[in-house]
């Protein structure tokens, strides 16, 4: 077969398609922001998670793909190709979103990824390599933390029963709510975890930051993702009666948190603004105005693209926390751990390549946040496809980015996927 692009492929992509799916999916966890803004909380392995995903599987058989699962609930939609037995070729994201999630975030690389393949069927391209969409279970972690145990579980980063005494605000253990879904998809082909290494893997999303709508450019060649390590830290001390306990003689778990947040502060002050650490959660207990508190909870995430400030920073917070701390007794667990990802040149050309065949600007860019796209590295050659995101704004129903860019993306990604699977 040819490994050119064909010139059709442009205009085999479907924006309104595109875009009705994905508002046909928006509406499975509707939620409406402060501003007004249409959004979405659909939390993974939930009922609306299932339906989102039958919707998924609907559209797909439609079209004659396969659908499969693995013990993990990582759903794949297989496009054959021509050599019996050639790795595929894998693309997708997620489908679960931030409980104030937005509309695109993860969901928009699936259904590209189903686009995609639709277009090259539509112009009747023929692939030596099979093309498989994958939609990973949990990727953003907002029910169970940490994000991405689909992924790091199919890559072997991590044994696949590590999360199952992981729970949710409910107290369901990641386990339990696997379990359920697997049995409400038990009708759907099983797969071995890990099955069919891919020959490459390319991942479209939404940017989430501002550069490619400030430097007006179409599309993002994503370099690589900046590694990211997230804590839980517990502070105990003692309750006692805010009238009547001398200031001098308490274990206020609060005093000691602000402590602990100066010095971390402190820790990660860069007058570059490269790092990005973020506290995200409190929680204080018991939760009264009149009560010197005994317990706060608190969440650490740190990020940097460079693997020796990672490491450094980030081993330093236990020593950093414990020496601020005066009163009371610290417990600090690491949830997530995952070093700076470099993106593979085979797929960045590709991308570059893709854009410029369809006629679309490009940049090279790294990503801030983190993607399933991370794990995938050490398997196959790995790559993004990043596409403008209005002001920079995600994980918000505000979150937005015009269909027009959406179908430059998904017609980046059916031009990358036809180069990759005809190799």
């Amino acid at each position: 077969m040819s490994t050119s692009v064909a010139p059709n492929l442009v205009y085999a992509v479907s924006e309104q398609r595109q875009w009705d799916r994905l508002m046909e999916l928006a509406q499975i966890g509707a939620i409406t922001g402060a501003d007004g803004s249409p959004g979405v909380n659909r939390a993974c392995l939930t009922p609306g998670d299932r339906q989102a995903r039958r919707l998924m599987i609907r559209w797909a058989t439609d079209l004659g793909l396969t659908v499969s699962v693995d013990e993990l609930g990582n759903l794949f939609l297989r496009h054959e190709g021509t050599e019996a037995g050639a790795a595929p070729v894998l693309t997708g994201s997620h489908m679960d979103t931030q409980p104030n999630g937005g509309r695109f975030d993860g969901i928009w690389g699936v259904v590209a990824g189903l686009e995609a393949v639709q277009a090259i069927r539509e112009a009747g391209i023929a692939t030596t390599r099979p093309i498989e969409v994958v939609a990973w279970t949990n990727e953003e972690g907002g029910r169970f933390a940490p994000g991405c145990m689909g992924s790091m579980a199919w890559a072997h980063h991590s044994p696949p029963n590590t999360w199952d005494g992981v729970t949710d605000p409910d107290g369901v253990t990641f386990r339990a709510a696997l379990d359920e879904h697997l049995r409400e998809e038990a009708d759907l082909p099983r797969r071995d975890l890990g099955a069919h290494r891919p020959f490459a893997y390319v991942e479209a999303h939404i940017e989430q930051g501002p550069v490619l709508e400030t430097e007006a450019k179409d599309i993002g060649v994503v370099t690589g993702i900046q590694g990211s390590r997230w804590f839980v830290v517990e502070i105990r001390g003692e309750t006692a009666h805010a009238g009547t306990s001398p200031v001098s003689l308490r274990r206020d778990a609060v005093q000691d948190f602000i402590r602990a947040a100066t010095a971390l502060n402190a820790l990660m002050s860069d007058p570059n603004d490269v790092l990005r650490f973020t506290i995200g959660r409190v929680e204080v207990l018991p939760g009264s105005s009149n009560t010197v508190a005994d317990v706060v909870r608190f969440t650490i995430d740190f990020r940097h693209p460079d693997k020796e400030m990672l490491l450094t920073n980030g081993d330093a917070i236990e020593n950093t926390i414990r020496t601020a701390v005066k009163n009371c007794d610290v417990t600090i667990s690491e949830r997530f751990h995952a070093l700076p990802a470099a993106f593979d040149p085979l797929v960045m050309d590709a991308v570059e390549d893709a854009a410029r065949s369809q006629g679309l600007s490009s940049a090279r860019i790294p990503s801030g946040a983190f993607h399933d796209a991370q794990f995938v590295v050490p398997i196959c050659p790995t790559g993004m496809i990043f596409v403008p995101s209005r002001k920079g704004i995600s994980h918000n129903p505000a979150e937005y980015t015009e269909a027009s860019q959406l179908a430059n993306g998904a017609r980046v990604l059916a031009a990358t996927l036809v180069t990759l699977a005809g190799r």
